[in-house]
């Protein structure tokens, strides 16, 4: 009977997540990136004092998708009739219905599953940055804030939110509420967020063991 053999571990390598290219592992200075050259993604990214930043901006990213939830988004008036919406409200709108289902998913793409990515990252960075051993579960934390990742889709539902704003403008008069405007500064934090955040660093802290 043949024993299984135990895989024998490669720090020396790095792995491109997109097109599974293997490179040697070269860790580039501050401000500077390791890019694939086979489909030219980022693999590497390191930045001075980036989780600070990462963890104020979610910080700010939790504190603008609860207000926005549910501050006022759109107010619309046509014919003296006059109407005031939030995200969550609109999100819920088919809730009494069969459309139930399709109802609970859009609010969970447009706040619950953004608001959950950024919880993650909160618990998985913040021991990180402290220099403190990473949180229990940390691992699995991390890979599922980036599997939720493509469910995010705060994005899509700013440019959709601007697609049909074009069409109703024709047709009454659509003035922007509080929420309008924290759920654009959002969308840009995310992407900043996401621009900031170097996966290999995490990963690789994440795999230091603990300090005794």
């Amino acid at each position: 009977m043949t024993a299984p053999v135990a895989p024998i571990p490669r720090n020396d390598l790095i792995a491109c997540p997109h097109c599974d290219a293997a490179y040697t592992l070269a860790r580039p200075g501050h401000g500077e990136r390791a890019v694939c050259h086979r489909c030219h993604t980022v693999l590497i990214m390191p930045r001075r004092k980036a989780g600070l930043q990462i963890i104020a901006l979610s910080v700010a990213i939790v504190i603008l998708i609860t207000a926005a939830a549910i501050f006022p988004f759109l107010s619309i008036a046509v014919a003296g009739a006059h109407n005031s919406v939030s995200i969550l409200d609109a999100a819920l709108a088919f809730s009494d219905g069969p459309l139930v289902v399709l109802s609970l998913a859009t609010a969970a793409l447009i706040i619950f599953v953004p608001l959950a990515r950024v919880l993650l990252s909160l618990y998985v960075l913040v021991p990180i940055v402290m220099d403190r051993p990473p949180a229990p579960q940390a691992a699995q934390a991390f890979r599922l804030a980036e599997a939720l990742r493509p469910w995010s889709m705060a994005e899509i539902f700013a440019i959709g939110c601007a697609v049909a704003l074009v069409k109703v403008s024709d047709l009454a008069d659509v003035s922007f509420g509080p929420a309008f405007w924290m759920f654009a500064i959002l969308v840009v934090l995310v992407v900043v967020q996401d621009n900031f955040l170097c996966r290999w660093s995490v990963w690789n802290a994440l795999s230091k063991p603990a300090k005794s």
